[in-house]
């Protein structure tokens, strides 16, 4: 495929369509394609484990060619589609070798959102990825389905992760006709004019993506805890797009309390992105960076 392409990874058929219809929006306003891949996982002690890749996909990859075919058609009419499988000793390995064999401009992956056990953010899987993949990362919530799409909601509170945030909620809305609103919280530490500030520069990241023109507004809520607001905020819309942000512990800034914490409290759909240039900078770039923030 020649065009920009973004990787959608799937494992489960029940999660297929929700995730490729993302990915199919994002594909359509950078004018690229979709490629469907699944991960077949060799671990070292299984029995097939001294099979080669293309016997492994031939004779043990059980149902995945199905899914992948189910995926596919998936895809709309005016979006180019492939569909790929890779062998790989973990899910995490196969995604990260896709996103470097492939050079996407960015993968969309699911996240089931129950706690995880200490130290782990949305996954270890998902954690690895976000840290480590050279492209811009989206994790959506699986198994909540937005029914339809009037309004967006983008979160903002400054940072390179606004940018694919951005993006993606754009093209969402374009795809549905919806609005997107960049919101920031003025909370008594962060202030009414850093939260004005970032919310303009939400709605002008917006207006800065690709594709074709969306209704876009600038908002700013006085609050003295921010995911309290944005889980009302929320609830006030059919899908939350978040960047990933530099709040919280070492662990949690791979993506921020925030997103999580709003994530697990309101019954939306909620993807969160994060930016290809934080992985350029590894993890000890990452926390270099957050705290000159």
């Amino acid at each position: 495929m020649d065009s920009p392409e973004v990787l959608v990874a799937v494992s489960n058929p029940d999660h297929v369509e929700q995730l490729v219809r993302t990915a199919s929006d994002l594909a359509r306003v950078v004018d690229g394609g979709v490629r469907v891949v699944s991960v077949v996982v060799k671990s070292h002690d299984s029995p097939f484990g001294v099979f080669s890749d293309e016997t492994i996909i031939e004779e043990y990859s059980g149902d995945r060619q199905a899914m992948l075919d189910r995926a596919s058609g998936v895809v709309p009419d005016d979006v180019p589609v492939d569909a790929e499988m890779f062998v790989a000793r973990s899910p995490e390995d196969g995604l990260l070798r896709a996103v470097a064999e492939l050079g996407p401009t960015a993968l969309v992956l699911g996240w089931h959102g129950e706690r995880r056990r200490s130290g782990v953010v949305l996954g270890s899987s998902v954690d690895a990825v976000l840290r480590r993949a050279a492209c811009d990362v989206y994790v959506e919530r699986i198994g909540r389905i937005a029914d339809g799409v009037d309004a967006v909601l983008l979160p903002v509170a400054g940072g390179p992760h606004v940018r694919p945030a951005a993006a993606m909620a754009k093209a969402v809305a374009a795809a549905n006709d919806a609005s997107v609103t960049a919101l920031a919280v003025a909370t008594p530490e962060d202030g009414s004019d850093a939260a004005a500030e970032w919310a303009a520069g939400g709605r002008a990241a917006v207006e800065a993506a690709p594709g074709p023109s969306v209704e876009v507004t600038a908002a700013v809520r006085e609050a003295d805890d921010a995911t309290d607001a944005l889980v009302t905020a929320a609830d006030e819309h059919d899908l939350v797009v978040f960047g990933a942000t530099r709040r919280g512990t070492l662990q949690a800034r791979l993506v921020g309390s925030i997103p999580r914490e709003v994530a697990e409290r309101s019954g939306q759909t909620v993807l969160i992105a994060r930016a290809s240039e934080a992985a350029r900078t590894g993890l000890r770039g990452l926390v270099a960076g957050f705290r000159r923030g």
